[in-house]
């Protein structure tokens, strides 16, 4: 079991360097102010869901799920 737990501790510290790099490649809401110029519906305002900065927001949404995960697991006292 002390194994499983060493190898878990890693994957989270893995996660953890990554979630942090992800939340550093994103860019600040203040970059999106042309919206209210009425620059929303430009190409990259209707496809953000396909741009960088769209795939950047749902690995950060899939990495804090698997960050939170992880420390309750690790938390747990099972191992």
């Amino acid at each position: 079991m002390e194994v499983l737990k060493m190898i878990l501790t890693v994957i989270f510290i893995l996660i953890a360097i990554a979630l942090t790099v992800i939340i550093l490649m994103q860019e600040g809401k203040s970059a999106g102010l042309g919206a209210i110029a009425g620059a929303a519906d430009t190409y990259w305002g209707k496809n953000k869901g396909r741009s960088m900065e769209g795939i950047l927001v749902k690995m950060t949404t899939i990495m804090v799920a698997l960050f939170i995960i992880l420390a309750i697991v690790l938390n747990l006292g099972i191992f």
